[in-house]
């Protein structure tokens, strides 16, 4: 008794893109035989070593010269073996998601404002057969069973190729990442549709996961929003300096108990001075110190001036004339100026005119109105 064949193939790993009956060698597929197809299916018969048009979902007979009975007779010139040879490719037509695409190496990438950085990135795609001869006589050959595994690599190596060329004409600045990655994702997936296409391949949907620079270049793009957000950089090294020194305090040990001691003194000077709230000029005013008045020639000068610029009297000095303001030598006795004894309370002021005392320093006097001296 002779049995037909009847062809069908369930995907048990969900990883295979075509699978082939027979899987070793050729077949003598009888004529009559059934090919069941699925809907997420198609089949190709190859029969004398052609592929005819591929088969649709649903049941099909499938016509060979391979007649039951007889065609054992007729084989017998070659041992047997009948030289109409047949076999079925069935193509699985899902999409297959989730494979995954990155850089081995870290890219090149000029950056307009970090200059040349070196880049990783990440991502997944996701693929489907939309040509199922083409994709068989292209890429599967005459294997038995074609996965995902033998053609992932290739397909992530393409997708890193065009990355490169599509981020330096799309992206000028790292710091302009954020918010764009969709609009990568889809450029870079209409980029390489004629590259997947000439396979017989489809490629759905593309995204990118994650584009990532080098610890160093993190660590400036970190500093960088820090300084966008810090207003007063010194009141933040101030802080930080203080923090630090608040950690190291807490070390065990004499060491570390005599420096708790001295911050404890030290610290509330420190953020005192730290949050103390910054003054701003008013617009059109300088931020130049005060002026004071030289007790010796009444001339204004700076406040910060140790000496005077008319008459070159020191300002920073303890002694001084308790009556004239003038600077007293080591262990003087007398002023050299007014001869007012140095551990004298100031002599009062009198108008020569009116005898009004107690008169302050200027020219002339509150009274009466009479220049003094």
């Amino acid at each position: 008794m002779v049995f037909l064949e009847v062809i069908e193939w369930f995907d048990e790993t969900g990883q295979e893109l075509v699978h082939r009956i027979p899987e070793k060698g050729s077949g003598e597929i009888k004529f009559g035989a059934q090919l069941i197809v699925r809907e997420s299916q198609a089949g190709v018969l190859f029969y004398k070593g052609k592929a005819g048009d591929a088969f649709g979902p649903g049941r099909h007979t499938l016509t060979t010269a391979n007649i039951p009975v007889l065609t054992k007779i007729l084989a017998l010139p070659w041992g047997m073996t009948s030289p109409l040879r047949a076999e079925v490719y069935l193509a699985n037509m899902k999409i297959f998601p989730n494979l995954k695409w990155g850089t081995r190496e870290p890219v090149a990438f000029k950056d307009s404002e970090l200059g040349l950085v070196r880049l990783r990135a990440h991502g997944v795609f996701n693929i489907q057969v939309v040509q199922p001869v083409l994709f068989i006589n292209s890429l599967v050959g005459t294997m038995g069973k074609y996965t995902t595994e033998e053609i992932e690599e290739y397909l992530k190596r393409v997708i890193v190729s065009r990355f490169n060329d599509h981020l330096g004409e799309n992206l000028d600045s790292l710091l302009n990442l954020p918010g764009r990655y969709d609009e990568l994702s889809e450029g870079l997936q209409e980029r390489l549709q004629d590259d997947y296409s000439r396979f017989g391949l489809s490629l759905k949907h593309l995204y990118i996961t994650s584009i990532t620079p080098p610890p160093e270049v993190q660590r400036a793009i970190d500093d960088k929003s820090r300084l966008s957000v810090i207003q007063d950089l010194d009141r933040l090294v101030k802080m930080k300096a203080a923090m630090a020194m608040e950690k190291a305090s807490e070390s065990s040990g004499d060491a570390g108990t005599g420096l708790g001691m001295g911050l404890g003194f030290m610290m509330p000077a420190m953020f005192a001075e730290t949050f103390r709230p910054q003054v701003k000029a008013k617009a059109g005013t300088s931020a130049a110190p005060q002026e004071i008045s030289c007790p010796d020639c009444k001339k204004a000068i700076p406040k910060d001036a140790r000496f005077c610029p008319h008459c070159g009297h020191q300002q920073l000095v303890f002694d001084q004339c308790v009556n004239c303001g003038k600077n007293l030598p080591p262990s003087a006795k007398f002023c050299p100026k007014c001869g007012h004894r140095a551990d004298e309370k100031p002599v009062p002021k009198m108008c020569p005119h009116c005898k009004a005392e107690n008169l302050p320093d200027s020219a002339f006097c509150n009274q009466c109105g009479e220049r003094l001296g």
